[in-house]
C-alpha cells in the first residue's frame, strides 16, 4: 500500500465485499457533511446501516475495532443525523463497525456497536 489513504480505500472496499456476501446492498460510500463521515451506508432488510471501517496495521495499540471512540461514534452519529434528515429515511437505523488489523486480516463485524 501506498499511503493511509489506499489503505482506507482498500479496507472499505473489504468491508463492503464482507457485508456484500452476508446478504447486504450498498447505498452510499463515504457520506461527508459538516462535522463527521460514514464510510459505507448499506441495507440489511429493512434496516438502514450505517458503517465505521477501521484499518490498523497492528494490534499494538489496541486494534481497529478499539479505535471507534465515544467522539468517533458521535461524528458517525451526527454524519447519520444529516442524511436521515436530507434522505427521508423512515425505517429503522443501526451503526456497524468492521476492522481490519493487518493488510491480510479478515475483517471482523459488529453489528449494532453503538447506538445513539
Amino acid at each position: 500500500m501506498g499511503n493511509s489513504q489506499d489503505a482506507g480505500r482498500d479496507a472499505e472496499s473489504r468491508a463492503e465485499a464482507l457485508l456484500r456476501h452476508s446478504g447486504l446492498n450498498l447505498v452510499a460510500r463515504n457520506y461527508r457533511c459538516r462535522g463527521g463521515e460514514i464510510d459505507l451506508i448499506m441495507r440489511d432488510a429493512q434496516h438502514l446501516v450505517f458503517v465505521e471501517v477501521r484499518q490498523r496495521g497492528s494490534v499494538r495499540f489496541g486494534g481497529a475495532l478499539s479505535s471507534v471512540d465515544a467522539n468517533k461514534q458521535r461524528r458517525v452519529i451526527h454524519a447519520a443525523q444529516h442524511y436521515l434528515m436530507s434522505s427521508g429515511w423512515q425505517g429503522p437505523c443501526r451503526f456497524d463497525v468492521v476492522g481490519f488489523d493487518g493488510p491480510q486480516q479478515q475483517g471482523q463485524w459488529i453489528r449494532d456497536a453503538f447506538t445513539t
